[in-house]
């Protein structure tokens, strides 16, 4: 009678205890879950907070000590030559005054502007004042020899900054026009340094130029 009632209360006991068993069980595999929630949010990409964004805007502005006397708005601004085909915008550069007059003399106002994806190195007056009056009066009256000069600043393609940190390019007047430097730093043509850089219009990009650069004779 004593064993009977023993084998009756150990039943009882694992009775009791299998419940407990399966509800730890059930516990156990939501933790995996957890777990594996856990680990799919470690895993997943960082949200982008816009930094690579914004370095890639900064990169593509204009650059260089020449950028700060360009009027912050209106038709001369960056915004608003980025909105006019070159020989249009340039026009609305006072700085770039000298180098409008040479490019209407030569009859190339229409050839600038209906151009695509170009890039323009182009003097300021300043570069221009550095050529003896007299030889540029000859210049400017002498068509085929300023047509000669004007087309050597232009390139058939639209440069980046990175492209000319050691580039050698055909000019539309079919001579080469070497290129290099780095950062916000450039030299075309040898000697001519980039004082405003990377200025965009509606169908090139300028580099604006501290010299005239001259074509081999």
């Amino acid at each position: 009678m004593n064993t009977r009632i023993r084998r009756t209360a150990v039943a009882l006991a694992a009775a009791a205890v299998l419940p407990l068993a399966l509800t730890a069980c059930s516990d156990d595999g939501g933790g995996d879950s957890a777990a594996s929630d856990s680990a799919e949010e470690t895993s997943a990409p960082p949200a982008d907070n816009g930094t690579g964004s914004e370095s890639t805007v900064a990169a593509d502005k204009p650059f260089g000590a020449a950028c700060s006397t360009v009027p912050t708005s209106g038709s001369g601004s960056f915004d608003g030559m980025a909105q006019d085909p070159v020989a249009t915008a340039a026009s609305n550069n006072p700085a770039l005054s000298t180098l409008v007059t040479a490019v209407k003399k030569a009859g190339l106002v229409d050839t600038l502007n209906n151009a695509q994806g170009i890039t323009v190195f182009a003097p300021t007056n300043d570069a221009f004042a550095k050529i003896p009056k007299a030889t540029l009066d000859k210049v400017l009256n002498d068509k085929a020899q300023l047509t000669k000069i004007l087309t050597y600043h232009v390139v058939g393609q639209q440069l980046t900054p990175a492209d000319l940190g050691n580039g050698s390019f055909d000019s539309l007047e079919k001579s080469k026009l070497t290129t290099s430097g780095s950062g916000e730093s450039y030299t075309v043509g040898g000697s001519a340094k980039v004082v405003c850089g990377n200025v965009k219009t509606a169908n090139a990009n300028v580099y604006i130029l501290d010299s005239v650069l001259m074509p081999a004779a």
